[in-house]
């Protein structure tokens, strides 16, 4: 499921409805009017008929001012009034007339975060600004040229001034011979001529999904905030991440046998989506205060083989296999264990709920590094957990409907019930091999998959004739068999012919270049820590290359999403030919990935990111989440232009 939803709308909707209901309250008074007084309504209606109260002039709003240049660089200043903003995205740099003079990159310092009732979410500024804008030469010869320096700000009560226009004269002197012609190291390449070149401040200011949420905690409305959180809860709950926690909570309440009522269920499954949501909520704040993911520290082979042999022991209990396979002491206490789980102790449900927040679903999503965005730059630990535990809550209910149906459908004795649990114990061994996949092999687990399927289909007659007569029900039995087994047949050849995709297990098995060539993925030059980064950069920047950064973890599963679904793709391939592709393998989460990952405000994988030709990242096109291949695509032309 892959839905985008930005608050944005909803969050600007207050405002607009305030000014119609206003209106519409201005249109029945004025009926009665003469039109000299119908005039002078509506424009006290906008606060505009006080003298005291006029706007300002445009200058007085926003003094500008600028230094003559300096190293190659000219200095613009605004001193902005009280109660007045800049938008950062509104800034335009014109030159024309220009003799060997052109313009580079303008340095933005970054701006607040603002919830606009026009714009949407923008960066502004306030009080006083700088702007930095490189002027380069093709050579050491006297440069002129007219700068043409073009914003537009607005009053907080709500009145936009028109786009507002200042003229420079630019006159610079020949440089000595020992002066390089472009002293700005991080300038373009310079064009010469008298072709007006245009530079605008606005093509990083749009901020990216998780950027516009972190924006919306801002919003003021905190109950609207908190449920956005919760619907986009309800929109992650099904996603790869989560999804395994259905069959954890389910196997857990099956495992009551036929004791389990619905008011039961309903408790244990509330336990576990509480506990979930407070370990969300915990280490979400943990990780926006202080930049250290604690989900990914239990992403290691050690708790993550433990945590699959706690799934595989609990589902050998679904098959009642303990007293038939194990020594008697061994037996007694597994089984002890055993049935403090299945006898549902609140306590055992509640740490099953707290490790399957820290192991099952490290994945970050946009709401979610949006709300650690707004920790991490706000400090406000308090609101921006609520918003996490808002999120979580709307992750685990539907897994408080389905525990709390569980209690209420299953059967309550016969054949019937056996065949539930053994379904959930197959289930809690797929939750066992969905975690290996973090740790071992493609091929390796691919061979578990087959093994899982191929078994079951076994035990439900798939090889075995149906008697005569038979049921509709057992030949839709046979059937799902037989379904089970072709596939998990399909799987084992796939692993013989070298494949690794589950749900593609012969790609490539025909031969040729061509199909070989659809099996590979893209090749990425692996970087380690901040000086890697640095480097590739580097090396970019001399080859006048944009970049595309790919943070990857081996137990990422959006990461190999991308890898397996789009990555393969003929279009993303194409899309990204321009860029170095660079990869940060996090998967050991030691200080240099923790380091790299918090100097570019990475809290997990997966994410990726682009940066243009000088070596800035272009932020409104940061990824956090997966995305399909069409999409994709679009998106990285998009990001490289």
């Amino acid at each position: 499921m892959k839905q985008k939803i930005s608050s944005r709308t909803s969050l600007s909707l207050v405002p607009l409805l305030t000014l119609l209901l206003s209106l519409m309250v201005s249109s029945v008074s004025l009926a009665e009017q003469t039109p000299i007084e119908q005039l002078g309504g509506l424009i006290g209606s906008f606060g505009l008929d006080a003298a005291d109260d006029d706007p300002l002039h445009p200058d007085k709003a926003f003094v500008f001012s600028h230094r003559p240049p300096e190293a190659g660089t000219i200095e613009l200043q605004w001193d902005i009034a009280d109660e007045h903003y800049l938008y950062r995205n509104k800034f335009k740099f014109k030159l024309s007339d220009a003799v060997n003079l052109s313009l580079g990159e303008p340095e933005l310092p970054p701006g607040e975060l603002k919830e606009d009732q026009f714009f949407g979410t923008l960066e502004v500024y306030h009080n006083s600004k700088t702007i930095h804008l490189p002027l380069i030469r093709a050579s050491r010869e006297a440069a002129s040229g007219t700068l043409r320096v073009i914003y537009q700000g607005c009053a907080e009560r709500g009145i936009c001034y028109p786009p507002i226009s200042k003229r420079i004269t630019l006159d610079l002197p020949a440089l000595p011979d020992d002066t390089p012609a472009n002293p700005s190291a991080n300038a373009p390449t310079p064009t010469t001529g008298n072709a007006a070149a245009l530079v605008t401040g606005g093509a990083t200011t749009t901020l990216s999904e998780q950027d516009q949420i972190a924006a919306s905690l801002s919003s003021g409305n905190t109950l609207l905030t908190l449920l956005s959180f919760f619907g986009f809860g309800l929109l992650l709950a099904f996603t790869p991440c989560i999804f395994p926690m259905i069959p954890i909570l389910s196997g857990i309440i099956v495992g009551q046998g036929e004791e389990i009522t619905t008011r039961r269920a309903f408790t244990m499954s509330l336990v576990y989506v509480l506990a979930m949501a407070l370990t969300y909520t915990f280490a979400g704040v943990l990780a926006g205060l202080f930049g250290e993911n604690l989900q990914a520290a239990f992403q290691n082979p050690w708790i993550l083989g433990t945590f699959s042999i706690v799934f595989v022991l609990l589902s050998l209990s679904m098959f009642g296999f303990y007293d038939l396979q194990m020594p008697a002491s061994i037996q007694s206490k597994l089984a002890n264990a055993s049935n403090r789980q299945k006898g549902g102790s609140l306590t055992g449900v509640a740490i099953m709920g707290l490790l399957s927040a820290l192991i099952v679903g490290p994945c970050v999503a946009a709401p979610l590094a949006g709300a650690l965005i707004y920790i991490g730059q706000t400090g406000d630990a308090l609101l921006g957990g609520m918003a996490l535990f808002a999120l979580s809550i709307g992750m685990g209910l539907p897994l408080l409907v389905i525990g709390t149906s569980a209690g209420k459908l299953l059967p309550r004795a016969g054949g019937w019930m056996d065949a539930i649990k053994a379904i959930f114990g197959v289930l809690l061994l797929a939750v066992a091999v969905w975690m290996l996949e973090r740790i071992l092999p493609a091929p390796i687990t691919l061979a578990l998959w087959a093994m899982l399927l191929i078994v079951p289909a076994v035990y439900m007659g798939a090889l075995e004739p149906l008697p005569s007569p038979s049921s509709g029900w057992k030949k839709l039995w046979k059937g799902v068999g037989l379904l089970l087994f072709i596939y998990g047949t399909l799987l084992l050849i796939g692993v013989a012919s070298g494949g690794s995709n589950l749900f593609q297990p012969l790609k490539g098995l025909g031969g040729g270049a061509g199909s070989v060539a659809n099996e590979q993925h893209l090749t990425f030059q692996q970087i380690k820590g901040v000086k890697g980064l640095e480097q590739a950069l580097a090396t970019a920047k001399k080859s006048n290359q944009p970049v595309f950064l790919d943070f990857y973890a081996d137990w990422c599963i959006s990461c190999k999403e991308f890898e397996s679904l789009t990555f393969t793709d003929a279009g993303v391939q194409q899309a990204l030919a321009p860029a170095l592709l660079i990869q940060a393998d996090v998967t050991a989460n030691d200080a240099e990935d923790q380091a790299l990952m918090k100097k570019l405000g990475i809290f997990g994988p997966p994410a990726l990111l682009f940066f243009d030709r000088s070596g800035q990242e272009v932020s409104s096109a940061r990824l956090v989440q997966f995305m399909s291949a069409d999409q994709f695509a679009e998106h990285v032309r998009t990001a490289l232009q």
